[in-house]
């Protein structure tokens, strides 16, 4: 079994929503670009509507008057062809008359006319109409003249009419995406100000979770944020009185077991150095007390460890050391003097670390492998990311479930696969502990073939 926190593990990539921030500025952009369309679509229509409506009342007008006209010049042949050539008729229009067949532009007669004008107008009611010409738009309007039972069509281009609505729509489009995107801009930046005391928030957050507990939320010109910043001022408080209490508690406990420890450590080695003077039954029960107090020992003393460690009394002093060297020095005094230490082709020999806390490291490693996993098969140096270095080491033991693969590297955790409570249960937590004072990382996976495989990252350089 192997026990501690793991600060690698594998996860279920999971869909991962919009940012709050986007979700706004596309809100603001959405909103905008409807109501854009939808004050496009209106103010289109209603012009259109109003312009047709015009132009359809002008060219009525226009088409009366010239009826009138020719009703009075009727029925002089003569000078009824002289009003068909004076009328004022659009440079782009032409007119005619259906009795006689008078037209006012050489090509375009009766023909031109819608049949449905026609036919209405020739039952005796005044009509118009809109059609195509050789792919121009126009308003036919005819009149009847019913005193020499006669009409009169005159056609009015639209083309002009038609280039104006063009260009009104030209300019509701261009107005409709410039709002949006000044909408989406004004959505962006009011997020990013509306969303900035969030930020704030949660940059304080991580720096106390990080471990700097005095981190603290200023206060703002606003009383609801002013609110917000004294709540979170005072759960931190709350929370780094608690955190220190607690540590000083451990500390003064591990302060003031260490010297009847001391103590009992002592009378016990004695009571084991004249062991051979004791019945075989007391014997025994020596062996249980030795072990246990041996134990109880380490336990203070990793106990006391992770207390300095907690208060920030320890310093990192680092330096470049020849890994190899290091690991095969470590390996021996933990009495693996057999134990190959395999380097890969591309993993850097030198890093920047802390000797005395890399001998903790490794040395916590090999005695978990050893009471866990039935000794370490081996220790590896491998090429990590981003300018790192990885430390292996390797057993041949039933390995760790990926569910406790994390929590194995928290105090006092064990795992599932430990069948007897050997050593402190704090080796993993202080492997991670150190590993993260040098700005390394630490974690477990399968070894290939069965077994676990400990992995520690490890800065190649200084960090800057």
């Amino acid at each position: 079994m192997h026990g501690g926190r793991s600060g690698n593990t594998t996860g279920v990539a999971t869909r991962r929503s919009l940012r709050l921030s986007t979700r706004v500025t596309l809100s603001f952009g959405i909103v905008a670009l409807l109501a854009g369309v939808s004050l496009t679509v209106l103010t289109y229509l209603i012009a259109r509507n109003s312009l047709i409506e015009q132009r359809s009342t002008a060219a009525q007008f226009q088409s009366f008057t010239n009826a009138r006209d020719i009703q009075l010049a009727y029925p002089d042949a003569t000078e009824l062809s002289d009003v068909m050539r004076r009328l004022p008729v659009e440079a782009d229009g032409f007119a005619a008359l259906t009795e006689p067949r008078l037209q006012t532009r050489l090509g375009f007669g009766l023909e031109q006319f819608p049949v449905q004008l026609r036919t209405a107008v020739t039952d005796g009611r005044s009509a118009q109409q809109r059609f195509d010409l050789a792919g121009d738009p126009y308003l036919g309007v005819g009149v009847h003249i019913a005193a020499f039972d006669t009409a009169y069509f005159e056609a009015f281009p639209l083309s002009d009419t038609e280039s104006t609505l063009r260009l009104v729509l030209t300019a509701l489009l261009v107005g409709a995406g410039v709002t949006t995107l000044f909408a989406t801009f004004y959505g962006w930046s009011s997020s990013r100000r509306l969303l900035r005391p969030l930020s704030r928030v949660a940059d304080a957050a991580g720096d106390i979770a990080s471990g700097a507990l005095g981190a603290r939320l200023e206060p703002a010109q606003d009383p609801d944020l002013d609110r917000l910043a004294g709540s979170f001022n005072e759960m931190a408080d709350a929370v780094q009185t608690r955190i220190e209490r607690e540590a000083r508690f451990a500390s003064d406990v591990s302060h003031e077991l260490r010297s009847p420890i001391t103590a009992l450590t002592a009378a016990v080695e004695v009571l084991d150095a004249r062991r051979d003077d004791l019945p075989e039954r007391t014997q025994q029960a020596l062996d249980v007390v030795v072990s246990q107090v041996r134990r109880f020992d380490d336990m203070v003393i990793d106990l006391l460890e992770l207390a300095r460690i907690d208060a920030g009394a320890t310093e990192v002093h680092g330096e470049i050391v020849d890994l190899p060297d290091l690991c095969e020095r470590v390996a021996h005094a933990f009495g693996a003097r057999e134990l190959p230490v395999e380097i890969h082709h591309r993993a850097s020999r030198d890093a920047w670390l802390d000797k005395l806390r890399f001998e903790r490291i490794l040395g916590n490693l090999l005695e978990n492998a050893e009471n866990h996993g039935g000794g370490a098969i081996r220790i590896a140096l491998e090429p990590g990311s981003r300018g790192t270095v990885l430390m292996v080491v390797e057993d041949g033991g039933p390995g760790v479930a990926a569910s406790e693969r994390q929590r194995i590297f928290e105090r006092f955790a064990r795992g599932s696969a430990a069948r007897h409570r050997i050593g402190t249960g704090l080796g993993l937590a202080l492997v991670a502990e150190h590993a993260h004072a040098v700005g390394g990382d630490a974690w477990v996976e399968d070894r290939p073939g069965g077994g676990a495989r400990f992995v520690v990252q490890f800065p190649v350089e200084a960090p800057r």
